[in-house]
């Protein structure tokens, strides 16, 4: 028997000018904010940092099962985005940069390629076709 599909839910809720309060039923939200300057990260920005997060928490996971001991570890995210609307992003650049006393290349490229290709459900679905159903309520 299949298993239903997950679901996530996140509310938004505008806070005034171009500000938004993201939240979820697992607690404190995130603030996202298209003014330049403002309070929190833009809506796009915000896609690049939900694509590292997916990516960095699958590579930890892959290191630590190789008994790999991370230093530090930070991912650089670069997005190119279109020229006229929607502005949808073109290319993403990530760029992994890690310390751990031990790890190889090689090693590395595995973990990064399994979460790219394999387990990250975000480069998943920005890789995809995905179905956009629309509700209004006034």
């Amino acid at each position: 028997m299949t298993e239903p599909a997950a679901t996530n839910e996140v509310t938004v809720r505008w806070t005034g000018e171009k500000r938004f309060l993201c939240t979820s039923a697992r607690g404190p939200g995130l603030i996202i904010d298209a003014v330049d300057g403002g309070a929190g990260m833009k809506p796009t920005e915000t896609l690049l940092a939900a694509l590292g997060t997916c990516a960095a928490v699958d590579v930890v996971e892959i290191l630590r099962k190789k008994r790999v001991n991370i230093e530090s570890y930070r991912i650089e995210l670069a997005g190119q985005r279109a020229t006229t609307h929607p502005r949808r992003y073109e290319r993403v650049t990530v760029r992994h940069v890690v310390k751990a006393a031990g790890l190889t290349p090689d090693a590395l490229e595995q973990a990064v390629k399994l979460s790219t290709e394999k387990y990250c459900s975000v480069a998943a679905t920005l890789n995809a076709e995905v179905v956009s159903e629309w509700e209004i309520e006034g």
